[in-house]
C-alpha cells in the first residue's frame, strides 16, 4: 500500500477560513478539519478593511496545529482565497496598509470612470471578464484617480492568496486562477494587459510573474518553521482562487454538465478549452476565468447566500438567532413566494440591513413585501433558483449545447430547500456535493503538483470515490414555468432593468 500523502489545505473565504488536512492513501482522499477562524469586513471610519495579519496569524497556527495536535507533519501546503482583493508592497516587500475589502464604496462609479477612458467593449475583448465594481482593476483605478500614496510608492501588488504565500515563502508570484479574477490579464495572451493599465493610469510595474496552478513556490521560510515546527515542507499554488479549486473537484464524468459552486457567491458555468469573448458574452456579462489545466471557466458570478448571511446576522442583532438550517426550514414551510427580487442588484452589495432592503425592493418593483422571516428567506431562495435559470439559458446559448446536469458544489450544496428549487426551476436534475469541494479540489492540485496523480481526470475519478453526492429530480415544473415567466417580468422592471 502506497504510503500517504499529507496536504494541509487553507481555504478562506468571505465569511470564515479553515485549515483541512487532506491525507491520501493512493485511492481515496479524507479530509479533517482542524482550525476554524472567522473573517469579514473591518470597518474603520468609512472604509471597510481585511484583517490581513489577524488571518496570516491563523495560518500560521493552522499550520502549528497539523504538527503538534494532529501528529502530522504535512508534506506541502496550499492556499486558496475569494478574489479580486489584494496587499501593496513596498521597496522592502513590506505590506503598506491593511487591503480594502471589495464591498468598500471606494469602487462606486468606477465602472462610468473606466469607460469614459476606454470602452467597455474593448476592455471586454482585451479581459474576457465580468463587469463588477469590486474587480481589482476598478479597485485600482479609484486608488489612481484618488492619487493614492499607497499606490504611488507600490512596488508589488500581490492578491490575497499570492500575498500569504509570498508571507510563507518569500516568492514574489501571481498564481493564474487569482490573477484572472482581477480583470487585469489578457485570456488570449495569458499575460497582464499592460497597455490597458496604461490607458487607465494604472501603473503596471506592481503586476509579477505569473505562475501556473500547480506551481510549487518553495519551503516555508526560516522564520515560519521556528514559528510552526514545520520543516521540509513545499508551498504550491493550485487552484489560488478558491472557486477554480471547488470547479476542479466537480464530480464530472462528462462534459454536458454546468458547475454552481454556492456559497456567499453563486458561480455558475463550464469549463472550456479556451475563452469565449464576444458580444453575446458581452451583453451577457459573463467572465472567463482561469482553470486549473489549462482549462478556462466561462461562468457568471450571481449574489448567493450572501442575502441570507446578511439577513441572519440582522435577525441575530434583533435578538432572532437562526442556525441556516433553521432558516431553511422556516421557508420550506412557508407558502411560494408571491415577490421575488433580482440577487444582484446594487441595493444588496453593502453589508447592512438586508431585510428592509429586500422589503424596499419588493414596494418599489409593486411587489407583495415579505414580513415573515421563513417567508423572506423563501422568497430569496426561490429568487437564487430563477436567476440560475436565466443564467443556465444564456450559458446554453453561449456554447450552443445543452447542459442536461447542474453540479452544485461547495457549502451551499448542503442546503436540500435550494437544490430541489433549483432542480424544479431549471427542469434540470442536480447533483450536488462534495461539500467539501474548494478544499478537495485544493488537496488535489497539491497532489498532482507532488506527482501522487497524474492529471485532472484521474483526480476526479479519486473525488468520486471519496465524497458523498445528492441527486434532485425537477418537480411542480407547471408552477415552476409560471413563475419563471413572472420572475423574467420582474427583470424587465425600470426599477431592476436601470
Amino acid at each position: 500500500m502506497a504510503a500517504t500523502r499529507n496536504c494541509l489545505v487553507f481555504d478562506l473565504g468571505a465569511e470564515s477560513g479553515r485549515a483541512v488536512l487532506g491525507r491520501f492513501d493512493g485511492n481515496s482522499l479524507a479530509l479533517e478539519d482542524i482550525h476554524r477562524f472567522p473573517n469579514g469586513p473591518i470597518r474603520l471610519r468609512d472604509s471597510i478593511y481585511w484583517d490581513t495579519l489577524r488571518l496570516f496569524s491563523e495560518i500560521k497556527q493552522g499550520i502549528s496545529s497539523a504538527i503538534h495536535d494532529h501528529a502530522c507533519k504535512p508534506d506541502s501546503i496550499g492556499i486558496d482565497t475569494w478574489g479580486v482583493d489584494f496587499g501593496l508592497l513596498d521597496r522592502r516587500g513590506d505590506l503598506i496598509g491593511n487591503p480594502f475589502h471589495y464591498r468598500d464604496r471606494r469602487c462606486d462609479g468606477m465602472l462610468e470612470a473606466a469607460f469614459s477612458r476606454v470602452p467597455r467593449a474593448e476592455i471586454f475583448e482585451r479581459t474576457g471578464i465580468q463587469f463588477m465594481q469590486i474587480n481589482t482593476l476598478y479597485q485600482l483605478l479609484s486608488m489612481a484617480l484618488d492619487g493614492s500614496p499607497a499606490l504611488s510608492s507600490a512596488r508589488t501588488m500581490l492578491l490575497m492568496p499570492d500575498l500569504f504565500s509570498y508571507w510563507l515563502t518569500g516568492m514574489v508570484c501571481s498564481e493564474r486562477t487569482i490573477a484572472s479574477t482581477s480583470q487585469c490579464l489578457d485570456p488570449n495572451t495569458g499575460t497582464w494587459a499592460l497597455p490597458l493599465l496604461e490607458r487607465l493610469g494604472i501603473p503596471t510595474h506592481i503586476f509579477s510573474e505569473i505562475v501556473e496552478p500547480g506551481a510549487v513556490l518553495g519551503p516555508l521560510l526560516p522564520s515560519v518553521v521556528e514559528e510552526t515546527g514545520a520543516d521540509s515542507v513545499q508551498v504550491i499554488a493550485g487552484g489560488s482562487h478558491d472557486t477554480a479549486s471547488a470547479v476542479a473537484a466537480v464530480p464530472a464524468e462528462t462534459d454536458d454538465c454546468a458547475y454552481l459552486s454556492s456559497g456567499t457567491w453563486s458561480l455558475m458555468g463550464v469549463e472550456l478549452p479556451r475563452p469565449v469573448i464576444n458580444e453575446k458574452a458581452l451583453a451577457y456579462n459573463f467572465t472567463n476565468e482561469g482553470g486549473v489545466c489549462s482549462t478556462i471557466r466561462l461562468l457568471k458570478n450571481i449574489t448567493g447566500l450572501w442575502l441570507i448571511q446578511e439577513c441572519r446576522r440582522t435577525w441575530a442583532a434583533e435578538g432572532e438567532t437562526l442556525s441556516y438550517e433553521e432558516i431553511a426550514r422556516m421557508a420550506a414551510e412557508a407558502p411560494p413566494s408571491a415577490a421575488f427580487v433580482d440577487p444582484d442588484h446594487r441595493d444588496f452589495m453593502a453589508p447592512g440591513d438586508m431585510p428592509s432592503r429586500i422589503r424596499d425592493f419588493c414596494r418599489q418593483t409593486g411587489q407583495q413585501s415579505p414580513e415573515a422571516i421563513g417567508s423572506l428567506a423563501r422568497l430569496v431562495f426561490e429568487s437564487l433558483a430563477l436567476k440560475y435559470r436565466l443564467t443556465l439559458e444564456r450559458l446554453e446559448e453561449l456554447i450552443g449545447r445543452h447542459l442536461g446536469t447542474i453540479h452544485i458544489v461547495g457549502g451551499g450544496s448542503q442546503n436540500r430547500l435550494l437544490s430541489q428549487f433549483t432542480a424544479d426551476a431549471t427542469g434540470r436534475a442536480v447533483i450536488a456535493g462534495p461539500v467539501e469541494a474548494t478544499a478537495a479540489g485544493n488537496a488535489m492540485m497539491q497532489l498532482i503538483a507532488l506527482g501522487e496523480l497524474g492529471s485532472i481526470e484521474e483526480g476526479r475519478a479519486v473525488i468520486r470515490r471519496s465524497f458523498h453526492t445528492e441527486a434532485y429530480e425537477p418537480r411542480d415544473t407547471h408552477r415552476w414555468e409560471d413563475t419563471y415567466r413572472g420572475f423574467l417580468k420582474l427583470m424587465q422592471h425600470p426599477a431592476v432593468s436601470a
